[in-house]
């Protein structure tokens, strides 16, 4: 299986927004737990999201974790 540039530029992009919504998760004072009820996903979902553990969520994900946090996650991602 040939993984085509734009997969990988979109998990590099996932991994960054990810990144994002962790530091500020952090500096607001929000813990995994409560970003996760206030966004309406998973404890498990935020965890992987913050790790890179998976780079392949839906954009519907992205946007309300970001949302939380004042993160923007760009529509080129869909």
């Amino acid at each position: 299986m040939t993984v085509t540039p734009y997969i990988l530029s979109m998990a590099r992009d996932i991994a960054l927004i990810g990144k994002d919504v962790r530091k500020v998760r952090k500096q607001s004072g929000l813990s995994q737990d409560c970003l996760s009820k206030l966004a309406d996903i998973s404890y498990n979902t935020v965890i992987k999201l913050e790790s890179g553990g998976i780079t392949n969520y839906s954009v519907d994900i992205l946007q309300k974790s970001g949302k939380v946090v004042d993160v923007r996650v760009d529509n080129s991602l869909e």
